[in-house]
C-alpha cells in the first residue's frame, strides 16, 4: 500500500511537459528489477538496438510486507477518512489496470509472455535465464537492415576473392584457420571444425590433356592447342577416345533425339555441345545414354552478353565444370568421408564412363568450320561463324584425359546459434568456400555474405531469443552470376515465404522498386518468372532430394557491370529476412498445401496417357485418390492450427514437427538410400520419381510412332509401370497421412 501512495504523491509532483519512460535495468543488489528515468519527449528516439524484459508486478498479499511502525490504526480512520477514500480509489484503478493488463497478453499474438523495451544500456546482453519474450517482426527488420548496412561486405568479397581456394592446398588451409577465427569473435554459441577425406581429380601437369586431328587413315596429325592447361573437368573419365565431331545445342535429351531423327547418330563419336541450361554433369551423361565417346564444352559467345559497356567472356577462355551427376564425394556414396579405409571400395553410379574436356570458343570455331551434313535448326545457331552451324558429322578427333584422382582433407566450419524455444530443430546457411579455379562469384561472393550475416546477427544483440524451429537449409552458392534476371531454386514449401520477403528487399537495380516490383513488372505471374527446380549441381539439391529438407539457393542471374557489391547486398538482406522469418513465427511459415498443386500440375501430364493405359486395362486412379487425400490432410491442418490455442506450446510444437516434415515424407521409403540416394518423388532420380514414370508412359507413344529414344528398345513394360506407379502412390500417400497427423491409417479405397 505504500508503494502505491508514495508513486500517488509522486504522480502529484510530476512536471505537465511531455516526456516518455524508459525502463533500465538495475544492477547491484537489485539486479534483476527495473527502475524508470525520465526523458524529454523532444529528443530523438533511439534506434531499436537491445532490449530487456519488463516485468509487472501486482500488489503484494496481504501479510507479506512487514509491520510499519507509523501506520494509522483502524480505530482512527474515521477522523481522516480522505487519504483512504484515495487509496480505495488507487486500488480499484490497480485491479482494473491488473484485469486489462491480463486481458491485453491474452490478444497480442505478437508480444509473447512478457512485454519488451528500449534500454539506453547498448553494452546489455539479455541474461539467458530470464523469461524472453517475442520481439516484434518491424523491430527485427529494422535493426537487421541496421547492422547489415554498418558492414563491409565489398571489401569481405575482395579479400576472400583473392585468396586461395583450391582444396587441400596450403592456402585453403590459412583461409579455413581466418574464418574460424572470425566465426569465434561473434561470440557464438559454439564454433567448430570437421575434416572429411574426399577424392578430387586434378589435372596432371606431367600429363596434361590434349586434343588432336586424326586423318582418314586413323593417323594422329595436329595439336588443336588447349589454352589453359589448368581447366578441366573434375571427375571425368580418363582414358583416350576416338571418333567423329558432331554438333548437339546443349547436348539436352531433346537435342540428341532431334540430332537422331535428323539422320545424325551420336553412337561413337564426339560431341560438341554449348554451356548452358543444363550441367555439366547432365550433358555428359545424355551423351553416354546415347552412345557418345566422348564431350567436349564450350561458351557459345551468343549466350554471353555482348553490350560493349558489360564484360564478356573472352574468346581463348574455357568454363570450369564438375561432371559427376551426383553430390558429395562419389568415391563414398551415401557415406560422410571421414575414413575412406572404413568403407569397402565403391564409386557413385553418377561418375561418367566417357571423357569430357572443357574447350575455348576460339576452338570450338575450328571445329564447327569442318563439320558437314545437315544444317543445324535456327534455334541451335550461334555467332561464331560467318554462315550457318551444321550438324555434322565432321572430322575424326582423338580426346586424351589424363586427370588423376588424390585423397584430398577438406574442412568444414561450423557456427551454431541455440534457440530458446524447440533448440533441437535448426535453420541452417551455408556457403561454399573453395573452387575448383580463380573467380568471386562460386565461392567468394557466398562466402563473404555468410560472414556478413553472421556478424550482423551477433551484433544485434537477441540471439538468446531466437526460437529456432525448422530444418531449412539456405545455400549462399551462386548467389551473384549476374545484375539482371533473379531466380530462386526452391522446394515449393519455401514459395510463399520467399514472395513475401521479396517485397521487404530493395531492388539493387531500380530505385524506389523492391525486388517482387521489379519481378512483376516485366512478368506479372512472379512465380513463373523467379521459381525454378532445385538442379542437380546446387548444393541444395542434396538437402532436399537426399535428406528431405526444404531448401532454396538464390541467384542474380546474366551480366554484372561493377554492381557485385549492391546486388551481394541485397541477396544478403534477403537471406538474412528469411532466416528471421523461419526463427521468429510462432508457426513454421512454409506452405504445406503448395506441393498439392505440384501434384495437380503432374497429374496434368499424366492425364495425356490416360487413353493409352484404359485400352491396356490400366488406371492413374491411385495417384488422383492420393492427390485428394493430401489436400485434404493440408486444409485439415490449416483448420486445427485456426482454431487452436495460439499460446499452447505443445500444440504449436506439434504443429511445427508436422509441417517441417512434409519434405521428408516425399523421400520414398520404399527403395535403398544406397541403390537411389535421391529419393525424393517430384525432385529424386531413379524409378520412383514422378518424372521417371512419366518418360516410361512416354514410350506408349513413341513406340507406336515410331520415332527413336534413349530408352525406346526396352518400350513400355506393364510390369515396370506397376510397380513405379504403386511407389509413387503410397509415398504420397504416407506424406498424406503424415501430414493429417494419422499415419496409421491406410483405409484408402482405391
Amino acid at each position: 500500500m505504500e508503494r502505491l501512495w508514495g508513486l500517488f504523491q509522486r504522480a502529484q509532483q510530476l512536471s505537465p511537459r511531455s516526456s516518455q519512460t524508459v525502463y533500465q535495468r538495475v544492477e547491484g543488489p537489485r539486479k534483476g528489477h527495473l527502475e524508470e528515468e525520465e526523458e524529454d519527449g523532444e529528443e530523438g528516439a533511439e534506434t531499436l538496438a537491445h532490449f530487456c524484459p519488463m516485468e509487472l508486478r501486482g500488489p503484494e498479499p496481504l501479510g507479506s510486507r512487514p509491520r510499519q511502525p507509523n501506520l494509522i490504526p483502524w480505530a482512527a480512520a474515521g477522523r481522516r477518512a480522505a487519504p483512504y477514500l484515495v487509496l480505495t480509489a488507487l486500488l480499484i484503478f490497480t485491479g482494473a489496470f491488473l484485469l486489462g493488463y491480463v486481458a491485453f497478453r491474452g490478444s497480442c499474438q505478437a508480444c509473447g509472455d512478457s512485454v519488451l523495451v528500449v534500454s539506453e544500456d547498448v553494452n546489455y546482453e539479455p541474461d539467458l535465464d530470464f523469461h524472453q519474450g517475442r520481439l516484434y517482426w518491424s523491430d527485427l527488420q529494422a535493426m537487421f537492415l541496421q547492422f547489415l548496412g554498418e558492414g563491409r561486405l565489398e571489401d569481405t568479397i575482395r579479400q576472400t576473392s583473392l585468396r586461395e581456394r583450391v582444396a587441400g592446398s596450403a592456402g585453403m588451409a590459412a583461409l579455413t584457420q581466418d574464418i574460424r577465427a572470425a566465426l569465434s569473435r561473434q561470440k557464438l554459441d559454439h564454433v567448430w571444425t570437421d575434416t572429411h577425406y574426399v577424392g578430387l581429380q586434378f589435372p596432371d601437369p606431367a600429363h596434361p590433356n590434349t586434343l588432336h586431328w586424326v586423318d582418314e587413315a586413323g593417323k594422329v596429325g595436329e595439336q588443336l592447342p588447349l589454352e589453359d592447361p589448368d581447366v578441366y573437368c573434375p571427375y571425368s573419365a580418363i582414358g583416350n577416345v576416338t571418333g567423329e565431331l558432331v554438333y548437339a545445342h546443349y547436348g539436352r535429351p531433346e537435342d540428341l533425339q532431334d540430332l537422331r531423327a535428323r539422320g545424325v547418330d551420336p553412337v561413337g563419336r564426339l560431341l560438341l555441345v554449348r554451356v548452358g541450361v543444363i550441367s555439366f554433369a547432365q550433358k555428359v551423361t545424355n551423351a553416354q545414354d546415347f552412345g557418345a565417346q566422348g564431350v567436349l564444352i564450350y561458351p557459345e559467345p551468343a549466350d554471353f552478353s555482348q553490350d560493349p559497356p558489360k564484360p564478356s567472356l573472352s574468346s581463348q577462355q574455357a568454363v570450369y565444370g564438375h561432371v559427376h551427376l551426383g553430390t558429395g564425394d562419389p568415391y563414398t556414396p551415401g557415406f560422410p568421408s571421414f575414413n575412406q579405409t572404413q568403407f569397402p571400395p565403391v564409386a557413385s553410379s553418377g561418375l561418367p564412363s566417357i571423357p569430357a574436356q572443357p574447350i575455348s570458343a576460339d576452338i570450338a570455331s575450328r571445329l564447327l568450320r569442318k563439320l558437314k551434313g545437315p544444317v543445324a535448326p535456327q534455334e541451335w545457331q550461334g555467332s561464331l561463324l560467318g554462315s550457318p552451324y551444321h550438324l555434322g558429322p565432321g572430322p575424326r578427333l582423338r580426346l586424351v584425359v589424363n586427370n588423376h584422382r588424390t585423397s584430398t582433407p577438406i574442412n568444414n566450419i561450423f557456427g551454431c546459434i541455440e534457440g530458446r524455444s524447440e533448440p533441437d530443430h535448426y535453420v541452417v546457411i551455408g556457403a561454399q568456400r573453395d573452387a575448383w579455379g580463380p573467380g568471386a562469384a562460386k565461392s567468394a561472393v557466398g562466402t563473404a555474405i555468410l560472414l556478413e550475416l553472421v556478424r550482423t546477427f551477433s551484433s544485434m544483440g537477441y540471439l538468446s531469443v531466437l526460437h529456432l524451429k525448422a530444418v531449412v537449409y539456405v545455400s549462399l552458392d551462386n548467389a551473384v552470376l549476374g545484375d539482371d534476371k533473379f531466380h530462386a531454386k526452391t522446394s515449393p514449401l519455401l514459395t510463399s515465404l520467399i514472395e513475401s520477403v521479396l517485397k521487404q528487399v530493395d531492388s539493387p537495380n531500380h530505385s524506389g522498386q523492391t525486388l517482387y516490383e521489379q519481378v512483376v513488372f516485366t512478368n506479372p505471374s512472379w512465380d513463373a518468372e523467379v521459381i525454378r527446380p532445385l538442379p542437380m549441381d546446387s548444393s541444395a539439391y542434396s538437402f532436399t532430394a537426399f535428406v528431405g529438407v526444404p531448401a532454396v539457393e538464390f541467384s542474380f542471374m546474366e551480366v554484372l557491370q561493377g554492381r557485385l557489391p549492391a546486388v551481394a547486398q541485397a541477396v544478403a538482406q534477403l537471406a538474412g529476412q528469411l532466416l528471421i522469418r523461419l526463427s521468429h513465427d510462432r508457426l513454421l511459415p512454409l506452405d504445406f498445401g503448395r506441393y498439392g498443386d505440384v501434384v495437380l500440375r503432374h497429374i496434368g501430364n499424366l492425364n495425356e496417357f490416360s487413353g493409352d493405359l484404359k485400352a491396356r486395362g490400366l488406371t492413374l486412379q491411385w495417384v488422383y485418390s492420393a492427390r485428394g487425400d493430401y489436400i485434404r490432410a493440408a486444409e485439415k491442418l490449416r483448420q486445427e492450427i485456426y482454431s487452436s490455442e495460439e499460446r499452447d506450446e505443445r500444440l504449436t510444437r506439434m504443429y511445427n514437427v508436422r509441417i517441417m516434415r512434409v519434405e521428408f515424407y516425399f523421400l520414398s521409403q520404399y527403395v535403398s538410400p544406397a541403390d537411389s540416394p535421391f529419393r525424393h518423388i517430384f525432385m529424386g532420380r531413379g524409378d520412383h520419381t514422378l518424372g521417371a514414370l512419366l518418360d516410361h508412359l512416354r514410350l506408349l507413344r513413341s513406340n507406336s510412332s515410331g520415332t527413336p529414344g534413349a530408352t525406346s528398345s526396352t518400350g513400355f513394360q506393364e510390369s515396370r509401370f506397376r510397380r513405379q506407379l504403386a511407389l509413387l502412390t503410397w509415398t504420397l500417400q504416407g506424406a498424406a497421412n503424415a501430414l493429417s497427423g494419422d499415419v496409421w491409417n491406410i483405409d484408402n479405397n482405391f
